[in-house]
This record gives structure tokens, C-alpha cells and sequence, in this order.
């Protein structure tokens, strides 16, 4: 990372930085959206939760030609980012379709959702270890990542210990038995699952959101529920903030950037059973510096938005580079999709920092 600063502005520039969890939809929402995508990343991971979800490596090649088509319809120049495919990981998912999807050269993740935790999972796993063993088997050893949301759909459960209890229900038992299974802990949200993904032994990373660096779970409840502060796994108290802000400002190889950015318009979010997510992609990297910013490690930002990822998945550092510049702008209150609207995170509050220069 490089650094000036003088009377007016302070700026850095890091190395390209990635989106390791990205949501993007389909159709208006994905031309609306992908373009903030773009202006700040080189690749992205881009989920597999569509309608109906993405479970073969030809809708993965499908769903990426329609990507690329937003792409040049936002007149974002050809080359400059690069989609990630995904998998959505079923109970019948086969060994044989693992196998397409790591010879397809698009395809770099197949996703575990257990069933009906999260927006559009109702496909996902019952039975991880029961029904899905060939596939694991494949991914074992093709060095296929499994990327997991990880908490229990358990309704005895509080949805605070979720995480926790995935760890003991699911993650250490799947270890014990696909030990180079390489695994990556989505949307990291505890300090119980910051502690699991440092000592854990084997292939194992976890990705963390702007958000869970940034709140607790109060800022769901100031003066009302604010439901564009409400995304699963949910905001932790405030022990779990600063433990995900060390982990994320500590150097440590394991963990990297993943916004999981999940756009929902307006309409949806705000009724009596609103959609969890928030849209981040619109000023991820402000929200990232900021958060870095406050434990006094913006030195910290490039290896953690920009190496960690790339060499847990086997990629090269991107190139290029991106340039912030400390210049306090007010985060609109709404973006336009089609003939509705998205609330991105922090809607109406100044945001310090800004993207300047891509290069």
C-alpha cells in the first residue's frame, strides 16, 4: 500500500482488491448493479441463489454470459472484472457434476446453503454429510472450494448461537472426515467462528462483511427496526464486532473481503417480512477503509481486499490498482432499479472515504 497525505486530502492506493461473496440477481436488478461491482473489483465469487439456483456448470456458463452482457450494457469496458462462477450445492448434487465444473475453468466454489437459512435456499442441503458425500469426495480432490453459510436452520436454535452451533454440528465433523477439503467460512460472524477458522487445521479461510466490521446489533433498533440493517447472518453484540475487526486488521492469511453484498429493492425490505441483506456493492471499499480505519490499521487494507483471497483460491493478484481518497461524501438515500429503488447500507450517513482512480 502506498500512502500520501498533505493539508487537504489523505489518500492510499492498494493493489485491485476482489469480492470474495458477491450477490448479483438476474436480470434488471443485475444490470442496475453490477456496475458498482465493477468500479472497485477485479473478480468477484458471484452466489448461485437465483431463481431457480445455479446448479450445473452449464447454467454457471449461462448465468456468466448473462453477466458479461450487464456488464457491456453498463459500458464497463471488457476484461475489467471477472465473474466467479459458483455452484449451489444440493443433496443430488453428483460427483460427475463437480467434475464438469472444475474442468469448465469458470466455475471456482460450490456453495453450501442449508436448506431455508437464507434468501433463496429453500434447494439447499438437509443432510450435509449424509447425502452429499460424493460431491465432497469430488471437491476433495479436485481442490474444489466448499463455501459455506454457516448456521444451523435450526428453529430450537437462537438465531444468535446459529454460528456457533454449526461450527460443533457441521464444520468439525466435516473436517474430521474431508481433512484437504478446502473451506471457506462465509460471512464470518462470531468470535466463536473467528477462534474455530485461526485454529482449525487444513485448507480452511473465512470471508467477512463491511457490515459485521462496522455494527453490532443495536444499529438494528435505533429509533425503530431498520430493516436495510437486517441481513443473515444476522448483526452480534459488540464482543463479536471487535473480535471479527482484529481477525480482519491482523494480517492473518485466513481471512479476506467478502461483502456479500445482496441488493433487495426497496418494497421488499420494508413490509412485515422483509427480505435479509444488505447492498453494500454501491461503497464497499469506503466501508472497508473506514472500518480498517478505526482500529488504526488502514496499512492492513491491501493484504486483506486484495492477496489473502487470491492465494487461498489459487489466483494471481490482479494487476491493477485503487486509489481512495479521504473525502467525506453522504451516502445517497435510495438507487435506482428499473422503475423501483435499493436502500444501500447507511443510507443518508456520510461515508469518509472514496474511490478516486482505478487503474
Amino acid at each position: 500500500m502506498t500512502s500520501t497525505d498533505t493539508t487537504a486530502s489523505h489518500t492510499f492506493t492498494i493493489r485491485r482488491p476482489d469480492d470474495w461473496h458477491l450477490h448479483l440477481r438476474d436480470g434488471v436488478m443485475l444490470e442496475a448493479v453490477v456496475a458498482d461491482s465493477a468500479r472497485q473489483f477485479g473478480r468477484a465469487i458471484i452466489m448461485p441463489n437465483l431463481t431457480p439456483p445455479v446448479t450445473t456448470a452449464a447454467q454457471a456458463e449461462a448465468y456468466k454470459l448473462r453477466i458479461e452482457a450487464a456488464l457491456a450494457k453498463a459500458g464497463v469496458e471488457e476484461g475489467a472484472f471477472t465473474p466467479l462462477m459458483t455452484l449451489y450445492l444440493t443433496d443430488n448434487t453428483p460427483a460427475d457434476e463437480i467434475a464438469r465444473a472444475a474442468d469448465s475453468g469458470i466455475v471456482h466454489g460450490v456453495k453450501l446453503y442449508p436448506a431455508g437459512a437464507t434468501t433463496n435456499s429453500d434447494a439447499g442441503v438437509t443432510d450435509l454429510l449424509g447425502k452429499c458425500a460424493g460431491a465432497l469426495e469430488a471437491m476433495q480432490k479436485l481442490g474444489m472450494p466448499l463455501l459455506v453459510h454457516g448456521e444451523v436452520n435450526d428453529p430450537t436454535v437462537d438465531v444468535f448461537d446459529r454460528e456457533a452451533v454449526f461450527i460443533e454440528r457441521v464444520m468439525i465433523p466435516l473436517r474430521q472426515r474431508y481433512p484437504e477439503l478446502k473451506v471457506v467460512f462465509e460471512h464470518l460472524t462470531t468470535r466463536d467462528g473467528v477462534e474455530y477458522v485461526r485454529q482449525a487445521e487444513g485448507p480452511i479461510a473465512a470471508t467477512i462483511t463491511p457490515q459485521h466490521l462496522l455494527y453490532n446489533r443495536n444499529a438494528l433498533f435505533v429509533g425503530g427496526i431498520r430493516p436495510h440493517w437486517y441481513c443473515l447472518p444476522v448483526l452480534k453484540r459488540e464482543t463479536h464486532r471487535q473480535a471479527l475487526l482484529e481477525a480482519a486488521t491482523s494480517g492473518n492469511k485466513r481471512f479476506f473481503l467478502g461483502t456479500d453484498s445482496a441488493p433487495h429493492t426497496r418494497g421488499s425490505k420494508e413490509q412485515s417480512c422483509g427480505c435479509a441483506g444488505c447492498y453494500t456493492a454501491f461503497h464497499a471499499i469506503g466501508l472497508y477503509a473506514t472500518a480498517f480505519e478505526t482500529a488504526g490499521r488502514l496499512d492492513a487494507l491491501e493484504a486483506f481486499a486484495s492477496k489473502n483471497g487470491p492465494e487461498f483460491y489459487g489466483l494471481p493478484i490482479n494487476e491493477g490498482t485503487l486509489t481512495l481518497q479521504r473525502s467525506p461524501t453522504r451516502i445517497p438515500d435510495e438507487v435506482p432499479v428499473g422503475d423501483t429503488t435499493i436502500v444501500p447500507l447507511a443510507a443518508g450517513e456520510e461515508l469518509r472515504w472514496q474511490v478516486v482512480q482505478s487503474a
